[in-house]
């Protein structure tokens, strides 16, 4: 039988204490480091964008004309803002006033890819509160949304005009992220 104070005793005790310690100090460090927690990595950032091609959203238009779908080679030669959204979530409906102030702008252009959305219900929404997309491509099974590194609804990605994706924004577009994404944009233009 060991003794009470045997160092084997003492150092048993000591290890939960170690642990908790050192998880504690890996918290306070991440709690107190000042990064933006909200922010998400992107491995296609300095990439080009994923190959893929996708149906219009039927029944859309735009001066009587049906608005196109999207794919890959839509997005080379110009500046492009690309949204990914749909008419059952509310962030979006939040940010598309956002949306249709940088449609506005004809210096680039901003396309949708319409996320796991009923047709009509996209068509509804779009409807009710304006088309800010040159181009909406719809994503009913969600496939290309994961080849883009989606992580949840909204997502905006900057694509440069050689077809490179630049920049992301995950969540609604508020007053800190639109300041952001027009920088990067600005930087896209001047390339």
């Amino acid at each position: 039988m060991a003794e009470k104070n045997s160092p084997l005793r003492l150092f048993l005790i000591a290890i939960p204490l170690l642990l908790f310690g050192g998880l504690a100090g890996v918290f306070g460090y991440e709690l107190f480091s000042g990064r933006d927690k909200s922010e998400l990595p992107s491995a296609l950032i300095g990439k080009p964008a994923p190959t893929f091609e996708l149906p219009a959203l039927p029944g859309l238009k735009i001066n009587n004309q049906p608005v196109p779908g999207l794919a890959t080679a839509d997005l080379s030669g110009r500046v492009r803002i690309v949204n990914i959204f749909a008419s059952w979530c509310a962030p979006c409906r939040a940010e598309h006033p956002v949306l249709m102030n940088l449609s506005k702008d004809a210096r680039f252009d901003v396309v949708g890819i319409n996320y796991k959305d009923d047709p009509e219900n996209a068509l509804r929404f779009l409807g009710a509160l304006g088309n800010p997309y040159t181009n909406v491509g719809v994503d009913r099974r969600g496939r290309t949304a994961i080849e883009w590194g989606f992580y949840g609804i909204p997502e905006t990605l900057l694509v440069d005009a050689s077809g490179t994706i630049r920049h992301k924004i995950v969540g609604p577009i508020g007053a800190e992220k639109l300041a952001e994404l027009q920088a990067e944009i600005e930087k896209a233009l001047a390339q």
